[in-house]
């Protein structure tokens, strides 16, 4: 085989062949063997890549992963691999939604305007909530995502849709509450009450309201919830709130941590934190 493919710019293969006495099927044979073998170098890696991703990462970022780990591989051999490991994302296709165009009747606008920059100076804070089945009744997750580096800052898991629950989510938050330059939500009731525009006036945090019906004003928490939803979520039960709790902050801890996210170029949360110019929520 090494004596073939050393003489094969050469020689054809069939004069090659015949002269060491071997068939051209055989060394079809070998080189898909040696091929399979190759495939299988790193299989190791990218099952615990993926197992550890939540089964949530596709090609793109099981190739990132293997990057920091010194492995250079394309994304073709990826897929191949995972093929052959019956390993599929847990992602599906984008949908579009239309939305509801009415005019916003609450006095609170929309500062934030869908000023979904990455790695803004200023911290800015989007909040939503999500229903997660526990049992056989509906819990409520609430998320504080910070927009500069797409980190959850703060999160609380509860049995009521309320303002205390949202509270509780910004007690969270290790930085000061002084240090929030706005918190952005959608118009939920829970957000929209004399409790947090209490907490609000008096650390000079200013609101931002997205317009009435139209979920694109508050669009990366929703995506974070898609991605919740998917990577966490699917496909897991859930006896009580106390383990859903308990398990949410191992995702947490994951989410900002570990997992790389493409509107970062591929870095983690805290890295990405940890390099911008002004660091407010830690």
């Amino acid at each position: 085989m090494a004596v073939i493919q050393a003489c094969r710019h050469r020689y054809s293969l069939q004069w090659l062949c015949r002269c060491l006495g071997i068939s051209r099927h055989y060394f079809y044979y070998q080189c898909k063997k040696n091929a399979y073998q190759r495939r299988l170098k790193y299989a190791q890696q990218i099952l615990t890549i993926f197992n550890g991703s939540y089964q949530s990462y596709g090609t793109r970022r099981i190739r990132q992963a293997l990057l920091t780990e010194g492995i250079s591989v394309s994304r073709r051999y990826v897929a191949k691999v995972m093929k052959s490991l019956s390993l599929k994302s847990k992602y599906t296709q984008k949908c579009y939604k239309n939305n509801n165009k009415n005019v916003n009747s609450v006095t609170i606008n929309n500062v934030l305007q869908r000023n979904f920059t990455v790695g803004m100076k200023a911290t800015v804070i989007v909040a939503d909530l999500t229903y997660i089945k526990v049992g056989k009744k509906w819990n409520y997750l609430c998320v504080l995502l910070d927009l500069s580096a797409r980190k959850i800052a703060g999160y609380r898991v509860g049995q009521h849709k309320t303002a205390e629950l949202v509270m509780s989510a910004l007690s969270q938050i290790k930085a000061p509450l002084s240090s929030i330059a706005l918190f952005h939500s959608d118009r939920g009731k829970e957000f929209d009450n004399q409790l947090l525009d209490g907490c609000f006036d008096l650390f000079g945090i200013t609101r931002s309201l997205s317009n009435k019906g139209c979920p694109y004003d508050n669009a990366v928490s929703e995506a974070t919830f898609k991605t919740i939803k998917t990577e966490f979520v699917k496909n897991t039960t859930f006896s009580n709130t106390r383990e859903l709790q308990q398990r949410f902050s191992a995702y947490a801890y994951w989410y900002n941590y570990k997992r790389l996210h493409s509107s970062l170029g591929y870095m983690t949360p805290v890295a990405f934190n940890k390099q911008l110019p002004l660091n407010l929520v830690v």
